[in-house]
């Protein structure tokens, strides 16, 4: 099957005091599916939020696609509880891990897609002996755990060099997207999209999310 645009609002940038209605607000505007980023304040310097919350918010979203990108020291560690939880797709950062391969197998195991993460730093080569387990490559497109950065362009490159390579991957991208931003990535390969404030704060959420998912696809062959 040919790659398809998504776009996947990060509901960190919701009023996380009311996250079931403004998760659902987000998919009844079009949300292909939620971002939810869960930190450890160890691998990164902040604190968000874990399984029981995801736990929660399954219990009132049934069928949503749900992805917790994992910027957390030991990923092997959430994966019981985040399957439990309902999670869909677990991304998790390969910089800390001993055993990628190892963890991508729990993760699949566990009746989760796998996620692979890089920093800004991580070179997109590092990630070549794992493409055959990974379902989704995620490419960071600013410094993860650190809010209200701009979009990273010199990230484009690593993008190009997966849809080059893999043209059937799942390339997603995080940080800084958005409208001003979104035909960078779709040029370079991207069609898996996060989308903070510049979705979640729109006074039309319906209009940003149709208007990126259409750039994105006019990129796709």
């Amino acid at each position: 099957m040919s790659v398809q645009a998504k776009i996947g609002p990060s509901i960190l940038n919701a009023d996380l005091a009311n996250l079931g209605a403004e998760s659902q607000k987000l998919l009844d505007n079009g949300a292909d599916y939620l971002h939810l980023d869960v930190m450890d304040g160890t691998f990164v310097p902040n604190l968000t939020f874990g399984h029981p919350m995801v736990k929660s918010l399954r219990n009132k979203i049934k069928t949503a696609f749900f992805e917790t990108h994992m910027m957390v020291q030991n990923p092997e560690q959430w994966i019981a509880s985040m399957a439990d939880a309902g999670v869909n797709l677990y991304t998790f950062h390969i910089e800390p891990v001993e055993d990628v391969a190892k963890v991508s197998r729990l993760v699949q195991e566990a009746g989760m897609k796998v996620g692979l993460a890089i920093k800004p730093g991580t070179k997109v080569e590092d990630l070549q002996k794992y493409m055959n387990i990974a379902d989704v490559v995620l490419v960071m497109t600013v410094e993860p755990g650190f809010g209200g950065q701009s979009f990273m362009e010199d990230m484009m490159p690593k993008v190009e060099w997966l849809r080059k390579n893999y043209p059937t991957l799942d390339i997603e991208v995080d940080g800084g997207v958005g409208p001003k931003t979104i035909e960078c990535c779709a040029k370079s390969g991207a069609n898996m999209i996060v989308s903070g404030t510049a979705v979640v704060g729109a006074a039309d959420q319906g209009q940003v999310i149709r208007e990126m998912r259409e750039v994105v696809q006019s990129y796709l062959k």
